[in-house]
């Protein structure tokens, strides 16, 4: 009797266990990927005891989920983006099995992902109910290639611990299949950057855009994929040394042997770009950035350095800063390397303006000479790729080179001198691109330009502007296109975020967000609209201009001069039958009173306007003489922010601050509210500082984040605005309603080693 009863799992195990081995053999033979998306299905589905299977791969071109389904005789697709919006995309971006119980059940998909949605159109479309999913990441090794998601147990029920086994050993299966498929089709046509794709560290299209930046910037491919796409250095290496089948060398904190260094000349090993690095046994290993150049390795091979020669692979870069390093020069950086070659071969210009007649009004050079255009697309290509907000062009005359400035994370810092006598020519190129009108230097101008490079199209608002001496500044703002960030990561406190997402929650009201130009009011706007942006909410936005674009969001831009204002706009939404409506700026009354009305006729308004703090954003608007009544029951909350740098991730260093720093920082948080910070002066109290690297350009600063002060319109700060109570009342009312200032805001990022109190004190004022 026990031994039958026993023998029932055993029996179990190994028919589970054949089954298995017939589906692996199965997936193994099948002749591409497509046959395993459409066909292997069945068999999954009885060993797990599933309703139904999606088998999702990924495409690496697009970093996109897709899988085959058939429907009659054809066969069609499903894609679903990497996101956390989606069952698959979370799986695929956490990278580990998720088994949902009810997937209606919100509550259930927020506690994995505060974005996690089910999508329910396919069971509305197709009639059929999915309730359980059991969904498990696709991997070889540590690299993502697909989601496997079984839908449904049969029988009802939750999917078992051991489900979740069986989908997983289904998944690593499936992992060496996809990995395979992957190396067979590149097998025919090896890439240097292949492996990079098939680990999906990096999408196709993003390899073609490095190798078109490199090509228009003349650097490494190499460099822009470690610097604008985040791809590891180590992983570059194995890429390529699987594509010239020889070893990668590293060259960080090597130097050049002694002895063949004294052999070898510095503008030998930069012409034929090579880097010999030691001798073993009476062969000389020498690393290139091109194994397959044969010209120049038999070069090297006639200098008789060595018997013999291996070769091995290694960054063009790492090359100049390992022959740099060797003979005690610092290498000049790539971009400036560029620009200096633009500029020599334009000249000083200096013999053409000795020549020029002096009645002439004539610019010194052509702004359509090839050197001026380079220049000029050379300086937006580099502002965008340093992550530069404004670029300005500042000539001062004859006798002193033209600067030209980027404002990069809120400071500017010098990018280059262009000599004098290319001050006009530059500057009409610019007007050029911009539509200007060339001829007329005596008034200010303004324009736009869009530039088609290789990070894609570019929109710059350009502005000229008479200066003393008869020049002509151009200051342009870069308008880069760009995708709302979700709003767990823009830098909100808990009270703050929790505060905000219950406005955005709220079905009608006013919303306004404050602070200086260039503050970030735009992008926190469309977070918030990123957040409530679904199938079921018609969302008009007004924009001055469209900077921030989001499918699903009717984007409008105005056009005051064709008397299309913000107000005009607003007017044209609320007969489109909007639920939510975000213009630009509430500049004039005009404008205010018509979002407060429609606030109040059932629809969320949001804003911006240019205030110091959110207290002082109610005085404000009652100065333009809005109604107190109207506006206090509109009115939902006001968000004031502020953008500070933030301390450089791979440089900043930890400190033990003096206990006067400390009481610095506990005045400027308030001694009566500091006890919440659960923080207090000890020895071991550390705090972070800048140091400095060359990620950072040595200012020990990269990026900015925002500071916030979120003011909750209570009962009590409604009857005060009715009131029109002073700025002053209404600022203490707010913080003892657990409103935070700024500087409070500031202050707690300080603690937390974000930024440090310096950078706080530059954008606040107590």
């Amino acid at each position: 009797m026990n031994m039958r009863i026993n023998a029932d799992p055993t029996q179990r195990e190994l028919s589970y266990r054949k089954r298995l081995i017939e589906i692996a053999n199965m997936i193994n033979s099948a002749p591409g990927i497509q046959e395993i998306l459409v066909d292997i299905k069945d068999r999954m589905l009885d060993l797990v005891d599933a309703e139904r299977v999606t088998i999702f791969a990924l495409d690496t071109k697009n970093q996109e989920l897709f899988s085959l389904f058939k429907a009659g005789q054809d066969v069609r697709e499903i894609r679903v983006p990497k996101s956390f919006g989606s069952i698959a995309g979370f799986t695929a971006l956490s990278r580990r099995t998720v088994n949902i119980k009810n997937a209606y059940d919100a509550s259930e998909m927020n506690r994995l992902h505060p974005s996690l949605r089910f999508d329910a159109r396919w069971d509305r479309a197709t009639g059929f109910r999915t309730t359980q999913v059991l969904a498990a990441p696709i991997l070889f090794e540590k690299y993502l290639l697909g989601v496997l998601q079984l839908i449904n147990k049969r029988g009802g029920g939750a999917f078992s611990s051991g489900d979740e086994e069986a989908a997983e050993e289904l998944a690593k299966i499936l992992g060496i299949a996809f990995y395979n498929q992957h190396r067979a089709a590149r097998s025919n046509k090896p890439t240097k950057f292949g492996l990079l794709v098939d680990k999906g560290l990096i999408s196709e299209k993003d390899v073609e855009r490095a190798v078109s930046s490199a090509r228009v910037n003349q650097v490494d491919v190499a460099r822009i994929l470690i610097d604008d796409f985040n791809v590891p250095k180590d992983e570059i290496g194995r890429a390529l040394a699987q594509f010239f089948n020889c070893p990668f060398y590293d060259l960080a904190g090597r130097t050049m042997p002694e002895d063949i260094k004294q052999r070898l000349t510095i503008e030998f090993l930069r012409r034929h770009v090579c880097a010999p690095i030691e001798k073993r046994e009476g062969t000389l290993i020498v690393a290139v950035d091109d194994p397959f150049d044969l010209t120049r390795l038999d070069t090297i091979k006639a200098m008789n350095l060595a018997p013999r020669h291996e070769f091995g692979v290694t960054l063009r870069d790492d090359i100049h800063d390992y022959i740099g390093a060797s003979y005690g020069i610092v290498p000049a950086r790539t971009d400036a390397a560029d620009l200096g070659r633009i500029i020599m071969d334009l000249g000083s210009g200096e013999e053409d303006e000795m020549e020029e007649d002096a009645s002439s009004g004539a610019p010194e050079i052509d702004e359509t000479d090839s050197g001026i255009v380079r220049l000029a697309n050379q300086i937006i290509i580099d502002a965008y790729n340093r992550g530069a907000s404004d670029i300005h062009v500042e000539p001062y005359g004859r006798n002193a080179p033209t600067i030209v400035r980027l404002r990069v994370d809120g400071d500017c810092v010098k990018y280059i001198e262009v000599p004098s006598a290319h001050r006009s020519a530059l500057v009409q190129r610019f007007k050029i691109m911009a539509k200007l009108d060339i001829a007329e230097r005596r008034k200010p101008q303004d324009g736009k330009i869009r530039f088609k490079g290789p990070m894609g199209t570019l929109e710059l608002r350009v502005a000229t502007i008479p200066t003393s001496g008869g020049n002509e500044d151009v200051v342009m703002r870069l308008l880069a296109a760009s995708k709302p960030l979700p709003l767990e990561k823009m830098g909100f406190s808990q009270r703050n975020l929790a505060g905000f997402k219950t406005i955005l929650d709220k079905p009608y009201g006013i919303c306004l967000v404050v602070g200086p130009t260039g503050s970030g009011k735009t992008t926190t706007l469309h977070s918030g609209l990123g957040y409530i942006n679904t199938i079921d909410t018609k969302i008009w936005t007004a924009e001055d201009p469209v900077e921030i674009t989001q499918a699903g969001l009717r984007q409008v831009q105005v056009h005051p001069k064709i008397d299309f204002t913000f107000a005009a706009a607003m007017r044209a939404f609320l007969r489109a039958d909007p639920d939510v409506i975000m213009v630009g700026e509430m500049r004039d009354n005009e404008t205010a009173s018509i979002g407060i009305e429609a606030s109040l006729t059932g629809h969320l308004v949001f804003s911006t306007l240019h205030t110091n703090s959110a207290p002082e954003t109610i005085v404000r608007l009652l100065d333009m003489d809005i109604d107190p009544f109207n506006f206090a029951d509109a009115l939902l909350g006001i968000l004031a922010q502020r953008l500070v740098r933030t301390l450089c991730r791979d440089c900043k260093e930890e400190y033990y601050p003096a206990q006067e720093e400390f009481a610095e920082l506990m005045d400027a948080y308030g001694g009566e509210h500091w006890d919440e910070m659960n923080v207090r002066y000890t020895p071991d109290l550390r705090l972070c500082r800048p140091r400095g690297c060359a990620r950072c350009g040595n200012s020990g600063y990269k990026g900015r984040m925002a500071i916030h002060e979120l003011l909750i319109a209570t009962d009590d700060i409604k009857r005060m605005i009715q009131k029109r109570q002073p700025v002053e009342d209404l600022r203490n009312r707010a913080i003892a309603n657990g409103m935070r200032t700024l500087l409070q805001d500031g202050v707690q990022k300080v603690i937390q080693g974000q930024t440090d109190f310096k950078q706080v004190r530059a954008v606040c004022i107590k």
